[in-house]
């Protein structure tokens, strides 16, 4: 699969006169609901987004688009819930030169947001007449936690030769990480000084300078790839795949060296274009690729398949297992389709047929899956980005309830229409970022996602999603 982000452009802000657009005389165009893949827009229409529908949401960029990045562990609390939010990132830029690359290190501040209820709630007096004002809707409004100057954005970037194609941080020590470059190279960066720097400063600075700085490490893999991921358990163990078919496994030896066995788990007939490490064994991981297959191996049993089956009728681009529920492994395919598998129904070597072990399967996207990820707070909760310009997120406790849609109906004195083809664990569907390309939630901010694509990131927190606190 093509990872690539089309047209490099360099970011560049947008300001509008909010007078103009009001001053129009034209007759209102009917507002409608949008539905995806189903309505098309004329050359004179536009979708707007509707703010009531997430208890957060910006937008922001760092210069360059980011086809990879990743949302940092920090020390202002394990779970925050009061707005303004701070959150710390690193990402690996794609430059339309190889010597215009960095990764980025950046703290996003005062992320402003408030609660909404879920139905709205509309007080009457003796007369029938609601009591709603605009005086009341200004208040809501300044009760916004984080007031009106909107999030603050401080970057320092590491130059880096050649676009990034992925990049993760660990999470016992966030200010280690790794990058995958399109020159084939995986490398191990030590970034914190510049965190250092960002916790210690609260002074805006959007453009940052570019440092030259060595990485800890640096293994050339023979080809370019994708996939790598930091082992949950055991600190500094590290896998990294690519277009050669091959996985390497990293063993650290110290904080800052590590061993890279010259053997690597092979098996695949295809690019590796994803891994994740199993979250409650240390040695056991899970691997995609465009051969179509899932497999699962072990470290301490050579460098072999333990188990694989044929997962999707196209490339296997994403995989996530479940923190909260380890028997859960999902997987996004090149075709659009969305699989959730079982692997206590797992068998060794080849054996498996998928749909032994597959218990969900959606084929609501019609473009490829770009990235997914289970919520870090729901068992049942996952997110995901296609290449349709959709960022959707799944419940997969949900069932059609029509007693439950009338209740909803009754409350908002509406007729809500779903379309009836739509699954009802889809629980939400955000738009609005052109050819995104990689999500992930936070850990310490229940409800919180932030995905990239062509245009920027995007931070949002939708309205219908009650996160359960661990």
């Amino acid at each position: 699969m093509s990872r690539g982000i089309k047209h490099r452009q360099r970011a560049k802000r947008k300001t509008k006169n909010r007078g103009e657009s009001s001053s129009s005389s034209g007759p209102q165009v009917p507002v409608k609901v949008w539905q995806p893949g189903v309505d098309k827009l004329e050359e004179d229409e536009e979708l707007q987004c509707d703010p009531s529908a997430y208890n957060s949401l910006h937008a922001f960029h760092i210069g360059w688009p980011c086809l990879s990045f990743d949302i940092l562990r920090d020390s202002l609390g394990l779970v925050r819930t009061e707005f303004p939010h701070t959150v710390y990132f690193m990402a690996g830029t794609q430059a339309e030169k190889p010597s215009w690359n960095s990764i980025g290190i950046f703290k996003v501040s005062n992320i402003s947001g408030k609660r909404r209820e879920l139905v709205p709630k509309h007080e009457t007096d003796d007369s029938g007449m609601d009591e709603d004002s605009d005086s009341e809707d200004d208040s809501d409004d300044e009760e916004e936690d984080g007031g009106a100057t909107g999030p603050a954005l401080q970057l320092r970037k590491v130059a880096h030769e050649g676009c990034i194609n992925r990049i993760r941080a660990m999470a016992q020590n966030p200010h280690i990480c790794a990058s995958w470059a399109e020159s084939g190279y995986v490398q191990i960066w030590d970034m914190s000084s510049h965190l250092n720097a960002l916790a210690e400063t609260e002074t805006e600075d959007v453009q940052g300078v570019d440092v030259v700085q060595s990485p800890l490490q640096k293994f050339k893999h023979g080809d370019e790839g994708y996939a790598i991921d930091w082992n949950p358990l055991v600190p500094g163990r590290l896998i990294s795949g690519g277009c050669n078919n091959s996985i390497y496994l990293w063993e650290p030896t110290s904080a800052a060296t590590w061993n890279i066995d010259q053997i690597p788990f092979a098996g695949h007939t295809g690019s590796v274009e994803d891994l994740q490490w199993s979250p409650v064994e240390p040695d056991v991981f899970a691997s995609c690729s465009v051969d179509k297959s899932i497999a699962l191996w072990d470290a301490r049993s050579g460098r072999s398949q333990v188990a694989f089956f044929n997962a999707h009728n196209a490339d296997v681009n994403v995989l996530s297992w479940n923190r909260l529920a380890s028997r859960l492994l999902a997987s996004g395919s090149d075709d659009g389709t969305i699989s959730i598998w079982d692997l206590r129904m797992l068998k060794k070597g080849g054996d498996t047929v998928a749909a032994d072990i597959m218990v969900a399967h959606f084929e609501y996207h019609k473009h490829p899956i770009t990235s997914i990820e289970w919520s870090p707070h729901e068992a049942s909760s996952l997110a995901v980005s296609s290449s349709d310009n959709q960022l959707t997120i799944w419940d997969l406790s949900l069932e059609k309830d029509e007693e439950e849609e009338a209740e909803f109906k009754a409350k908002t004195q509406e007729h809500v229409k779903a379309p009836e083809d739509l699954p009802p664990q889809l629980l939400f569907i955000h738009q609005g970022q052109k050819d995104p390309k990689e999500l992930h939630w936070h850990t310490q901010i229940p409800g919180m996602i932030v995905s990239s694509a062509a245009d920027g990131f995007n931070v949002l927190m939708p309205s219908n999603i009650q996160s359960t606190l661990p």
